[in-house]
C-alpha cells in the first residue's frame, strides 16, 4: 500500500464518499490514486476557496469532509474556509502536497525557490496550525500511518479541521496497511465535578420561574440531538436555538419558541428570552449577536459546551457535555410529570397579503419563498442555505423546519460561504439546496456555479440584488437607509448582469422584480432536475429589514460591532 492509498483508505473508513479538489502538480500522485479507488469520488472545483466551502458543507452532514489543494497558493486560498470550519466545529481534512525531498534539498542548499513556496518549507503547516487541531507534514513513509491516524482521530474527537501535507515523492512510497478502525477518543468527566455541576444546575432550574433551553450547533456536531429531545420531552421546557444551531431539533414541535438571534429574533422569541430567569445554553457557540443576553443574564445562565461548564459564576472543570446532558435528563425523568410554564404573549403584526404586481423586499421574498416551500411540501426535501447577510436574520425567523434543514455560517460569517457549500450539502444529503445570498457575498464565489453545473446539481441560488453591501452599511451607519441618507462609497457595488453570468457558467438564469414573477419562477424550477439556477431577486437599495434594523440599531454597548461612539453626522451624534 502506498501513502496515498493509505490516506484514502482511512478517509473512506471515516465515512468520506466525495472529495473536493482543485488540481496541482504536487498532488498529482494523490489524485491519480484517488481516481483509481472505487467507492470514493473526486469532485472538481474551480476555486480553492469554493473547494473548502464545499468540503465544509459536506462535513456538516456527513461528519467528515475533505479538500485537496495545491501547496502554497492553494493552501492559503482555502485557509479562510478552514478557519470557518474550525470556529464552527466542522471536521474537514485539508490535503496538500509540497516539493519533494530532492527539491527541498536544493531549496535549502542552493536557495532555489520552487513554485508556490514562500521560501519557508513549513509555512503552510505553521499557518494551518492556528486553525486546525492537527497540522502535519508527511516526509517519511514509515511514520506516515501513525501520523495520519493521529490527525484523523483528533479531527473526529474535536469535530474540527486537520491539515495533512505530503511531499510530492512520498505519495507513491510503500507503507504499512491500516490496522483496525479509527474512532474519536471518548471524553470523560470527573465524577465529582460532574455531580456538582448537575446538582447546581438542577437547583437553579427548580428555583427558576421560566427556565429556557437554548441549544447550539455542538449538539448536532457531537450527536446529542436524541438526548436533548428527550430533555425537551421530559422537562416541558420551551426551547430555542442559536442561529448557527437552527434546526438542531425539529422546529415543528409546540415547545419551540423560535430561533434566538438577539434583537433580530421573532417577537415571541425576544419576549421569552427577556422573561427567562434561567437560560440553559447547551452546545452553544455564543457570538456577539448575543451581547444583550450575556449582559443581562450571565449570572443566571447555565452554560455547558465542548469547552466549559458553568452555572452562574461557578465553573466546573472536566465536565463532558454528553455526560452533563445524560445526567440532566435523568433528573427530569426522575422528577415525574413536567411542570407547566406560562410563556409571555407576543405577536408579530400580520402583513398585508401581497399582490402579484407588488415589488419584492427581503421580507416579502421571505414570506413568498417560505410559503411556497410549505405549500408544496418541500420542507423536508430542501436545505435552506443562508449567507452572512440580511437574509440570515430574516429567514432565521422561520418556524416549522425539520431537523438539519438550515445552514448558516453564523459565527465565522464569511461572505460567499452559502453558494460555495451548496454542492457539498447536496452530495451529503441528497436534498436540493435553496441558497439565499447577498449580492456582495455571491460575487466573491460566483464561479462555483460552474462546479454545481458540472455535477448537474439543481441547487437554486437566490441573489438579493440591491447593488450594495447592505448589512455592512447597517453596522457602519444605519442612517444611510433614511430617504435622504447616502451609502458609504465603499459599500456600493457595480452592476452585474446575473442572467448572462448564469449562462456563462452553465446555469439557468432568471430575474424577478415582483411577487408574480417570483411565483412563476418558483413553479418553473420545480421541473428542473439537472442544472443549477441563479435567480436575481431585485430589491430596493434601501430595503432595511426590521430584523436587521433591530440588530444594527441596538444600544452602543450591546451592538454587534461594539460601537462606543456615534458616527459623525449620525442621529446618535445629533
Amino acid at each position: 500500500m502506498t501513502v496515498a492509498e493509505y490516506l484514502i483508505a482511512r478517509l473512506q473508513q471515516a465515512g468520506l464518499q466525495h472529495l473536493f479538489a482543485v488540481p496541482g502538480d504536487y498532488a498529482g500522485n494523490f489524485l491519480t490514486a484517488l481516481d483509481a479507488t472505487p467507492g470514493i469520488e473526486r469532485i472538481a472545483n474551480v476555486n480553492e476557496l469554493g473547494c473548502g466551502y464545499a468540503a465544509d458543507g459536506y462535513a456538516r452532514f456527513k461528519g467528515i469532509g475533505a479538500a485537496c489543494v495545491q501547496y502554497g497558493v492553494g493552501g492559503f486560498s482555502v485557509l479562510n474556509a478552514t478557519a470557518g470550519s474550525y470556529v464552527e466545529r466542522v471536521p474537514v481534512v485539508v490535503i496538500s502536497a509540497s516539493p519533494s525531498t530532492g527539491d527541498r534539498y536544493l531549496e535549502r542548499t542552493q536557495g532555489i525557490l520552487f513554485h508556490h513556496s514562500t521560501g519557508d518549507l513549513l509555512a503552510d503547516q505553521k499557518v494551518f496550525s492556528h486553525v486546525t487541531v492537527a497540522s502535519v507534514v508527511i516526509e517519511d513513509p514509515e511514520t506516515a500511518p501513525a501520523r495520519i491516524d493521529a490527525a484523523i482521530v483528533a479531527m473526529l474527537t474535536h469535530r474540527r479541521p486537520i491539515y495533512v501535507e505530503v511531499l510530492q515523492n512520498v505519495w507513491n512510497l510503500s507503507c504499512a496497511s491500516p490496522q483496525g478502525t479509527l474512532a474519536p477518543i471518548p471524553l470523560t468527566s470527573d465524577p465529582q465535578s460532574l455531580t456538582a455541576a448537575v446538582e447546581a444546575a438542577w437547583a437553579r432550574i427548580q428555583a427558576a420561574r421560566l427556565p429556557v433551553l437554548w441549544a447550539g450547533v455542538e449538539i448536532q456536531r457531537f450527536g446529542l440531538q436524541s438526548t436533548l429531545q428527550q430533555i425537551v420531552d421530559a422537562s416541558g421546557l420551551p426551547f430555542t436555538t442559536t442561529s448557527l444551531g437552527k434546526t438542531v431539533l425539529d422546529e415543528s414541535q409546540p415547545r419551540f419558541v423560535g430561533t434566538y438571534a438577539g434583537p433580530a429574533s421573532p417577537a415571541i422569541t425576544r419576549a421569552v428570552m427577556k422573561a427567562t430567569d434561567c437560560p440553559i445554553a447547551l452546545g452553544t457557540i455564543i457570538t456577539d449577536d448575543y451581547l444583550d443576553i450575556m449582559k443581562s443574564s450571565f449570572g443566571q445562565m447555565i452554560e455547558v459546551n465542548d469547552s466549559e461548564a458553568r452555572v452562574g459564576y461557578s465553573y466546573y472543570h472536566q465536565v463532558a457535555m454528553g455526560d452533563f446532558l445524560a445526567a440532566l435528563l435523568a433528573k427530569f425523568q426522575s422528577a415525574g410529570a413536567p411542570r407547566a410554564y406560562e410563556l409571555p404573549r407576543a405577536e408579530e403584526e400580520a402583513p398585508a397579503a401581497p399582490q402579484p404586481g407588488d415589488s419584492l423586499t427581503y421580507n416579502v421574498f421571505y414570506r413568498q419563498l417560505s410559503g411556497f416551500l410549505k405549500d408544496q411540501g418541500l420542507l423536508g426535501k430542501v436545505t435552506l442555505v443562508l449567507g452572512e447577510s440580511t437574509s440570515l436574520y430574516v429567514f432565521g425567523n422561520l418556524f416549522g423546519l425539520p431537523p438539519g434543514s438550515f445552514v448558516g455560517q453564523a459565527a465565522w460569517g464569511s461572505l460567499g460561504h452559502e453558494t460555495g457549500c451548496a454542492l457539498g450539502i447536496a452530495l451529503a444529503t441528497g436534498t436540493r439546496p435553496y441558497v439565499v445570498a447577498g449580492d456582495g457575498g455571491f460575487r466573491m464565489i460566483c464561479q462555483e456555479l460552474s462546479s454545481l453545473a458540472e455535477q448537474k446539481c439543481n441547487a437554486v441560488v437566490f441573489v438579493m440584488s440591491n447593488d450594495v453591501y447592505a448589512i455592512e452599511q447597517a453596522f457602519v451607519n444605519i442612517d444611510a437607509f433614511q430617504p435622504d441618507g447616502q451609502f458609504a462609497p465603499f459599500d456600493v457595488l457595480p452592476a452585474w448582469d446575473y442572467p448572462a453570468l448564469a449562462k456563462a457558467f452553465g446555469a439557468r438564469g432568471y430575474r424577478v422584480k415582483t411577487v408574480g414573477e417570483l411565483s412563476d419562477v418558483l413553479n418553473e424550477l420545480q421541473g428542473v432536475t439537472d442544472a443549477p439556477a441563479l435567480v436575481e431577486v431585485v430589491i430596493p437599495e434601501k430595503d432595511l429589514a426590521p430584523q436587521l434594523a433591530r440588530l444594527a440599531g441596538a444600544p452602543p454597548q450591546t451592538s454587534k460591532y461594539h460601537k462606543t461612539r456615534p458616527i459623525p453626522g449620525s442621529k446618535q451624534e445629533r
